[in-house]
């Protein structure tokens, strides 16, 4: 097996140690499948009690999904499996939701896309002062997935929708406050708890002592405004709030939310609508019809290309403006794909 994930039963503890740190720790579909597959195997296995999830190096713990592949495979016409990736990514999210012994996510460093998607759905999700959480989807023509569509909407006070727009970014204070994070802890102690973890009987317990209380961040700060902007009925009324408030915090999050692609941004928008109301599953079924149409476009690509390939950061987003976005083409995203629905009950 590849050394880009490794597996290691230490103790009672069955580790997960994403092992590309040169990559920032980027989630390929061969890492998704053997995750999964190991996942499968330590549930029945009685010797493990629980799982621990962590990144190699000391900057990320995982900023994502391995998106240049999917673009390299768009752009020399190898087009057939690209949805295989997020099917089993997505089947990978919800497998960690129901995962049924605890879960723990260790996050040090950045934790972006694909790397929110094996951490977030975990029963502990434990930062340190380094952990910077961004769901960066819509600055590259994509959209929130790997179960965005369930967990921001659910945020506090509409700062996942927040998120999901603008992709502002979190820090430990934030992350915890918004329970992205469940506990918060330094870095300078990662090693100890991770040994303390190998022999744990009662995680609750071996957590206590670590953990500590960070400094509250700028979204903590602007809570009102964040819920009274983000709680508008369309993006145009919360562009049209953030333009009208006086306080710098909007300023930045409408800059934002203007260079993303308006296609992306529409459609995130109408996830957080939807998957308010839906279960976890229903919200994974919804991103994989949302994505099969996605990777039938150019936008996507467009905003690979802009930001990881030629690195212009200079998108061409097609239509360029909200209002250019057509209603029937939006809600083409949220139809059943070809392939069918993604096999979750």
């Amino acid at each position: 097996m590849s050394d880009e994930i490794l597996f290691q039963k230490r103790g009672k503890a069955g580790f997960v140690i994403l092992n590309r740190p040169k990559a920032l720790n980027a989630i390929n579909h061969a890492m998704v499948l053997a995750m999964a597959e190991q996942l499968s195997r330590w549930a029945e296995d009685p010797e493990i009690a629980h799982i621990v999830v962590t990144g190699a190096g000391d900057k990320a713990f995982c900023a994502g999904g391995d998106i240049r592949s999917i673009y390299d495979a768009r752009m020399s016409g190898q087009t057939d499996g690209l949805s295989a990736f997020f099917r089993d990514e997505y089947m990978l999210n919800a497998q960690i939701k129901a995962y049924p012994k605890p879960y723990i996510a260790l996050v040090n460093g950045i934790v972006m896309g694909g790397g929110v998607g094996v951490s977030v759905h975990g029963s502990y999700r434990i930062g340190t002062e380094k952990t910077l959480f961004a769901m960066p989807e819509t600055g590259i023509g994509f959209f929130p997935d790997v179960g965005g569509t369930f967990f921001l909407p659910r945020m506090p006070r509409n700062s996942g929708v927040y998120c999901a727009l603008s992709s502002g970014r979190l820090k430990q204070g934030d992350a915890l406050a918004t329970g992205v994070l469940t506990h918060a802890v330094s870095e300078e102690n990662l090693a100890d708890l991770e040994q303390d973890l190998e022999t744990a009987d009662d995680i609750g317990a071996v957590l206590a002592p670590y953990l500590m209380t960070p400094e509250k961040g700028p979204v903590c700060e602007s809570l009102d405004v964040i819920d009274e902007i983000f709680s508008a009925a369309s993006v145009e009324d919360i562009l049209s709030r953030l333009d009208a408030s006086q306080s710098e915090f909007a300023g930045k999050a409408a800059a934002a939310i203007r260079q993303k692609s308006p296609t992306s941004v529409l459609i995130a928008f109408e996830q957080m609508k939807r998957g308010r109301k839906l279960s976890f599953n229903e919200c994974m079924k919804l991103e994989y019809r949302i994505v099969s149409r996605i990777l039938q476009g150019t936008e996507f690509y467009e905003g690979i290309r802009a930001v990881l390939v030629d690195k212009d950061q200079a998108p061409k987003w097609s239509p360029a403006q909200f209002g250019q976005v057509d209603s029937a083409e939006l809600a083409s995203y949220f139809e059943e794909p070809a392939d069918g629905d993604l096999p979750l009950s």
